[in-house]
């Protein structure tokens, strides 16, 4: 029997944990994994472009869990009432193979993009930071301003979207979260005197949202948005006023800000930085950048979080066949080794 969690599972979930809480618990699981960075398997994901968007598969294992992700990025989705970005995922034990739980991860992806954001600027941006631009406020942006509260210690939100729909969607579900939200004209407005800021818009293509001239010195940039071939948010000219900061190498060259560079130009690895490898912010003037595209081993840090936050009780469903005999997988199909024992077993709750 395999674990399963679908949306309304995993809204029960952060709900009862409290949203604050379980980002926060979730950057801690993110940290732990980042630090232990030689333990995972690492490779880029493999991604299926078309005219549209792209479909990745995103895989990692320690040795003893596996797991992948399945996520889309459709920007033109919304269009038709579509989300631009689905996801579902898999955490497996390594010793038999089988599967441990499956959950939807749309949800879990735009939660563990936040906590990941705050978690990096908890090493990169100057400390008591409290002033964020959020520039895009589309799917992403609630969970941003939720996680940099709750990490950092973010206070005032100054939020720029072109769509005034969005940023009223926004500015309507913050509301409630006990931050100063400014509605700005437009992201010179919106950046300047920022701490922080935070860029997470959803055009395919190559954009120059942010550029250097808009920063002030010391200011920790959170890109994104770029998160695949020929898409990107910043101007090129911050490449040569900035720290660049990466989760891998190889695959932020090819889908980050960075695939803007030449490929020697320097970055740095989070993990490197928390494991004293390399160093990091350096002096409050330095202008930090997450060049964030999302790597697996986040997402294998949110499927363990919620394995273990599940561990009292799980929504168990078939995925596997259960049988006394392993080598009569035949007579699973024509029905000749049921049993009362597996049926019970096939309840769809445990305690």
């Amino acid at each position: 029997m395999t674990q399963f969690i679908g949306v309304e599972d995993m809204r029960r979930l952060v709900r009862s944990t409290g949203t604050k809480a379980f980002l926060t618990q979730l950057a801690g699981y993110v940290r732990s994994d980042f630090s232990r960075w030689s333990d995972f398997e690492k490779s880029a994901r493999v991604a299926s472009h078309s005219r549209d968007g792209v479909i990745e598969l995103m895989p990692t294992s320690d040795g003893q869990l596996y797991t992948f992700k399945y996520v889309n990025g459709h920007p033109s989705n919304p269009k038709t009432g579509k989300l631009t970005v689905t996801a579902f995922g898999v955490l497996a034990d390594v010793e038999t193979g089988y599967p441990l739980l499956i959950s939807e991860m749309t949800l879990l992806t735009a939660l563990r993009t936040a906590a990941t954001s705050a978690f990096a600027a908890s090493v990169l941006a100057r400390p008591g930071s409290k002033v964020m631009a959020l520039v895009g406020a589309g799917a992403q942006s609630e969970f941003q301003a939720l996680a940099f509260q709750a990490i950092i210690g973010i206070e005032e939100i100054r939020v720029y979207d072109p769509d005034p729909h969005a940023v009223d969607k926004f500015m309507a579900n913050a509301a409630g979260f006990g931050m100063k939200l400014v509605r700005s004209g437009s992201v010179e407005e919106a950046v300047k005197g920022a701490d922080i800021v935070t860029v997470c818009t959803a055009v395919k293509g190559r954009q120059a949202v942010v550029s250097a001239s808009m920063l002030s010195p010391g200011t920790h940039i959170n890109a994104i948005g770029g998160d695949c071939p020929g898409k990107t948010e910043l101007h090129a000219d911050i490449l040569g006023v900035g720290k660049y900061f990466v989760e891998f190498t190889p695959q932020t060259r090819v889908e980050g800000e960075i695939q803007q560079a030449a490929p020697d130009y320097p970055v740095a690895e989070l993990w490197e930085v928390l494991a004293g490898v390399k160093d990091g912010r350096t002096d409050a003037a330095d202008v930090t950048v997450f060049d964030s595209v999302g790597f697996a081993i986040e997402d294998f840090s949110a499927l363990r979080l919620v394995h273990d936050l599940t561990a009292a009780r799980r929504k168990l469903v078939d995925l596997v066949p259960e049988l006394a005999d392993p080598k009569n997988l035949y007579g699973e199909l024509i029905g000749t080794v049921a049993t009362d024992e597996r049926s019970a077993a096939r309840a769809t709750e445990v305690a």
